[in-house]
C-alpha cells in the first residue's frame, strides 16, 4: 500500500469515502498523474508540478479539492472558491458524493491539466 493510500484509510468517514472518490475520478480522467503525499496531504501532479491537492481542514465538515491554478479556472468553473483568501489556489469544498457532479469535475481536471502543462510554475501561470 502507497502513503497516500494508507492516508485515505486512515481518515474518518466521510471523508474517507470521498477521498476514494474524488482519487478514482482523478486517476481515470488523468491516468498520467502522479499521486504522492506531501505535506502530509494527497497531491496529484502532473509534468512534476502540483495540480490538485486533497485536504480535510480542521474544524470544517468538507473535503477540501483544491487546484493549485484555481484562480485562472474561475471563470469558467464558478464552482471554485477562494476559501481561506489563498492567493493562487481556488477549491471545491465536497461535503457528500452525491454532492459532486462528476462530468464538471472531469471538464475541471481537463482544463486544469492543460494549464499545469504550458505553464511555467505550479503555483504561478
Amino acid at each position: 500500500m502507497n502513503p497516500v493510500e494508507q492516508h485515505i484509510l486512515n481518515q474518518k468517514e466521510p471523508f474517507q469515502s470521498l477521498m476514494l472518490y474524488v482519487r478514482s475520478v482523478i486517476k481515470r480522467t488523468l491516468p498520467e498523474v502522479n499521486e504522492k503525499l506531501s505535506y502530509k496531504i494527497p497531491f496529484y501532479n502532473l509534468a512534476k508540478r502540483p495540480m490538485i491537492y486533497l485536504n480535510v481542514l480542521k474544524g470544517t465538515e468538507f473535503l477540501d479539492v483544491a487546484f493549485a491554478q484555481g484562480f485562472l479556472l474561475q471563470e469558467n468553473f464558478p464552482e471554485l472558491k477562494d476559501y481561506k483568501n489563498r492567493k493562487n489556489v481556488r477549491s471545491i469544498q465536497i461535503k457528500s458524493i452525491e454532492q459532486l457532479d462528476e462530468q464538471q469535475f472531469v471538464k475541471l481536471l481537463l482544463e486544469a491539466s492543460e494549464l499545469i502543462k504550458v505553464s511555467k510554475s505550479a503555483w504561478h501561470p
